[in-house]
């Protein structure tokens, strides 16, 4: 369904399990609408705190678990779905909507919608000299700079696209390398074997590596990686999941270094008739974004209430709990968040 409705790689099973496997909690369920076979709407929902329900939403997915066609009125299919729900099931959140599949809904006394983040994109049209000219001159400047101080010290630096099953482990113990010279090391959240992370990103990537479908670049420095990007394609399309790269050479801008060579090489094989036609980020925009394509889309949260009275109680709780906590009142309330006030970013 997902390659008829949306094209998008990590809405299909071949995601979907793994992740479902490793960070559901067993309370999810499967929301069909019309033939089971040929649905016209899927859902993944679960429970999120008292009479209410969400699409399944775990950092390691772009986009919540929701596939309808563009053409289809977004809320209308929110109301089914929600009258559907065990009761008691007063509220509904769809997370991180993608406006170029579902336009916004305008607000009424029963649908709220919440800015989450910009997410951007670049279109491979044209050749890529004539894109490269339209970056920043900054960017052009800053990266010859870079390779001549690498050229300078005797550095050979190459990219290297792997993409069989038996290149995941080895391609994911180099990433989770990367990842530990950064913040997330100090944290205890890179990837690496026993961490759920791992656990999911090899079974995820391998599976996409069967089917022809992922593309895990490496940049070196010499003999050792100093930058990667986990992507994984479909429908004309190229997703970047993770980008990584060794902190302790930061000032010569690997990833950087990295993603030029990385979009020559996706822009000469649009231009050869390649299938690849977009590259998608699905993640906040941040500043290095904005040196790469001008292009971005809102992606937005929703909630649906079962009747207009529940938000405005919502809000009358809230309310008495503020001024409790203040002292300015005695309110009693324990209202809870919109039910899709779900801000985790997406992996970059």
């Amino acid at each position: 369904m997902q390659a008829r409705v949306a094209g998008l790689p990590f809405l299909e099973s071949a995601f979907l399990a793994p992740v479902l496997s490793v960070f559901g909690t067993g309370r999810e369920r499967l929301a069909l609408l019309g033939d089971p076979k040929a649905p016209r709407a899927a859902a993944i929902v679960t429970p999120a705190g008292t009479a209410q329900w969400t699409t399944f939403q775990p950092s390691q997915l772009p986009l919540g678990a929701w596939l309808s066609a563009s053409g289809d009125p977004l809320q209308a299919l929110a109301e089914g779905l929600l009258r559907a729900l065990p009761l008691p099931a007063l509220a509904l959140g769809l997370t991180q909507l993608d406006s170029l599949f579902h336009a916004r809904p305008a607000d009424s006394a029963r649908w709220r919608g919440q800015d989450y983040i910009a997410t951007a994109w670049v279109d491979l049209t044209g050749d890529f000299e004539t894109y490269w000219e339209a970056r920043g001159k900054n960017l052009r400047t800053n990266l010859k700079k870079q390779q001549k101080k690498l050229d300078a010290a005797g550095t050979v630096t190459r990219l290297e696209c792997l993409t069989r099953p038996e290149d995941v482990a080895p391609a994911l113990a180099n990433y989770g390398r990367l990842e530990a010279s950064g913040w997330k090391g100090s944290e205890g959240t890179a990837i690496a074997p026993g961490h759920p992370q791992y656990e999911f990103y090899r079974a995820m990537l391998e599976s996409f590596a069967r089917a022809g479908r992922v593309r895990l670049y490496q940049y070196w420095f010499d003999d050792a990686v100093v930058a990667m990007d986990l992507c994984i394609e479909s429908g004309g399309k190229i997703v970047i999941l993770k980008t990584a790269y060794d902190e302790a050479h930061k000032a010569v801008s690997p990833s950087t270094l990295m993603r030029q060579l990385q979009f020559q090489q996706l822009f000469d094989a649009a231009a050869a008739g390649g299938p690849i036609r977009r590259i998608e980020f699905y993640g906040k925009v941040m500043e290095w974004h904005t040196r790469w394509t001008a292009d971005a889309r809102p992606i937005y949260h929703a909630t649906l209430y079962r009747w207009g009275w529940v938000p405005a109680l919502k809000r009358l709780l809230r309310r008495g709990d503020a001024e409790s906590s203040d002292g300015t009142g005695t309110g009693t309330g324990t209202g809870s968040g919109e039910a899709a006030a779900k801000t985790e970013e997406a992996p970059a």
